[in-house]
């Protein structure tokens, strides 16, 4: 590993935002309760992390608590960063979990600074807040009351049910600062779940996990998406899922195509080779060499079924295709906005 057998002081230029400092690790912990998945616990050196150069999404600064990822998504865009820790993008993307114990320390000192100018801050851009380890290690209520003193905007983008435990916190921190809380909700088929996000929720899980979270006043959003291509494309697959969000109290859905980013797209194909050999050849055609996108024609094909299903349901929301919305408007509870239309939302 890339920490080990160096100077401490030194830093390392290529290293993850907040983990330059190759003398920052504490100490890799394993335990019965996380069988096969070890924690490496580091000091980070930075919390908030600059969205570097031109950029499609509509936040600048994310903090990332952990990473590597025990939800274990196989077509997650993310697994390609374990590399620069000289982890595998692959199987210890899944089970090396990197723990910036001292996160939400280093993060009030940095939103303390009178240079910081209280912009919107985005958690589970890259890998989820909400994963089995914050179970364990509890960073994200600190980092909640730590950007809510602060008067930081914020949103939370997760798969975790856990979530639910940090309501009240969440809540409490939307009453001084705007808010939006999202759940990341991909296939519905239990078994296809199973096989593709072995470490993750089932759909009923975050389906309660989104009810709660209406019922404790927010307008829930939720990224349906990565939708698979002839694994979870099928129009009433599809309708059926936005029939339960809806009734569970999600207000917007952004939907997408699979994207395959190296990293993830060389385990996506041992995925397929293992499990869906017949699918192969086709996805192979939809995404040829380096390509990471799915191509212009399947995503208005997508976009034409799942767009009458959106307004069957009532529910506001596109494509990730479409202009991203802006952050002049965020969640806030219900209860303070009863009367107010459903502000746009952060995709």
């Amino acid at each position: 590993m890339r920490w080990q057998g160096q100077q401490v002081g030194a830093t390392d230029p290529d290293a993850l935002p907040g983990l330059e400092s190759l003398g920052g690790l504490v100490r890799s912990v394993t335990t019965p309760e996380f069988a096969g998945m070890t924690f490496h616990e580091v000091l980070a050196k930075s919390a908030l992390n600059h969205v570097p150069g031109p950029s499609a999404m509509p936040f600048d600064w994310t903090v990332n608590p952990y990473r590597g990822c025990s939800h274990a998504c196989v077509y997650c865009f993310a697994r390609r960063t374990h590399e620069y820790l000289d982890f595998d993008s692959g199987a210890d993307f899944d089970r090396e979990i990197v723990v910036k114990t001292n996160v939400a320390e280093v993060l009030r000192r940095e939103l303390a600074r009178p240079s910081w100018a209280r912009e919107h801050v985005a958690l589970g851009t890259n890998t989820d807040p909400y994963q089995r380890a914050e179970g364990r290690y509890r960073l994200m209520p600190d980092i909640i009351e730590a950007l809510a003193d602060s008067g930081t905007p914020f949103s939370v983008l997760t798969k975790g049910t856990l979530l639910r435990r940090d309501l009240p916190a969440l809540a409490a921190a939307a009453s001084v600062v705007d808010v939006d809380v999202s759940m990341s909700i991909a296939i519905s088929h239990d078994a296809l779940r199973e096989s593709l996000e072995p470490g993750a929720p089932t759909f009923r899980a975050r389906v309660e996990t989104i009810r709660a979270a209406s019922e404790a006043g927010f307008r829930p959003m939720v990224f349906l998406m990565p939708i698979l291509p002839h694994l979870t494309d099928d129009a009433a697959i599809i309708d059926d899922a936005l029939r339960q969000l809806k009734e569970a109290g999600a207000r917007r859905v952004v939907f997408g195509a699979l994207h395959l980013r190296p990293g993830a797209k060389e385990w996506f194909w041992q995925w397929l080779e293992r499990e869906r050999p017949d699918l192969l050849p086709l996805y192979r055609g939809l995404y040829p060499g380096a390509s990471v996108s799915a191509p212009v024609g399947y995503r208005k094909l997508l976009s034409a079924r799942v767009r009458p299903l959106l307004r069957r349901h009532g529910l506001t929301g596109g494509a990730e295709d479409d202009a991203p919305a802006p952050r002049a408007s965020r969640l806030m509870p219900v209860r303070a906005t009863a009367s107010a239309p459903a502000p746009a939302m952060l995709f």
